[in-house]
């Protein structure tokens, strides 16, 4: 968590106000200043991920990529109660309308607005193709600027914009769900409790994480020894009917990744395609992060997914 201390002050230069004997002229009953507009400055190391902000990887579940993605969270001019007081030190009670506030009580309401936009213009959405919309769409951030750059932004920074026309969506089902939590020693009792009493945990109906159809994938390679993995995926089109999507890949050299097909046309909205990636490399060492990208394009839509391999 984020806490500053909420002062009124104003900052004038000294080739402006000390020069002058002081920032203050004329009576102090009566001070005079000159305000001039703001000066908006282009910051170009934004955006970065805050040190305070919390990073992967998922402790629950290794091979679910953490977090999803990132948003506006530090300095935000944000409402405030007026019965409240920002401040925390010793300047005294102060009530004000806004405040300057960061943290995850910022960026979360950045990310829950950008859902309700995409929900606003697309109603039968579900929850999973909106945040797959927000993770495929997302602007990719520089890899240089973090240690771990996918633990630290996810798929990357949120654009609301592109969000509401990603062309393929990654979506969940509530039955992939009841199995992923089968897999990982639910029972049938607490699976009803979360869903329906038409679901439940049987031989048989257990699933992995990668049948998720999560819009990133990941890998935690735990004995650092050569590994071979196939990690199946499902996207709905949702961009142009009649559309044909090629897949391009971005690694890193110590890992080998292949998707097959390599090509997925659509005739029709709502028409469903499978693929499957396959990742193999010789081991990751502990403490070791190895990652990339396949992006779906059709020449309008990128369709684009983080994966990571770590040890």
């Amino acid at each position: 968590m984020a806490e500053g201390e909420t002062m009124v002050v104003d900052m004038v230069r000294y080739a402006e106000g000390g020069a002058r004997g002081g920032w203050c002229w004329g009576s102090p009953a009566m001070p005079r200043a000159t305000i001039m507009a703001s000066v908006a400055v282009k910051d170009a190391t934004a955006p970065t991920v805050v040190s305070f902000s919390s990073h992967g990887p998922n402790l629950i579940d290794k091979s679910i990529l953490k977090p999803d993605v990132t948003a506006p969270g530090v300095n935000i001019l944000a409402a405030y109660s007026p019965l409240g007081n920002p401040s925390v030190g010793s300047v005294g009670k102060l009530s004000v309308n806004y405040t300057i506030a960061s943290g995850t009580s910022m960026s979360c309401p950045h990310a829950a607005a950008a859902a309700a936009y995409a929900k606003s213009l697309h109603p039968k959405w579900s929850p999973s193709a909106i945040k797959s919309a927000l993770m495929t769409t997302a602007r990719s951030m520089s890899s240089a600027k973090h240690q771990y750059p996918e633990f630290a932004y996810g798929a990357g920074h949120i654009n609301p914009v592109q969000a509401v026309n990603p062309g393929l969506v990654y979506e969940t089902r509530v039955a992939d769900y009841v199995k992923f939590l089968c897999d990982t020693g639910y029972d049938t009792y607490t699976v009803r409790k979360l869903f329906t009493a038409n679901h439940s945990c049987s031989k048989g109906n257990e699933g992995k994480v990668w049948d998720l159809k999560y819009p990133s994938l990941t890998y935690f390679n735990t004995l650092s020894l050569p590994f071979k993995i196939k990690i199946p995926r499902i996207v709905t089109n949702v961009g142009r009917a009649n559309s044909t999507y090629r897949v391009k890949i971005s690694k890193d050299p110590r890992i080998n990744v292949t998707v097959t097909p390599q090509v997925l046309s659509f005739k029709s909205l709502g028409a469903k395609k499978s693929f499957v990636v396959t990742v193999s490399g010789k081991g990751i060492a502990a403490h070791s992060v190895v990652s990339g990208s396949l992006m779906w394009s059709d020449g309008t839509y990128r369709v684009r997914s983080p994966f990571v391999i770590y040890g």
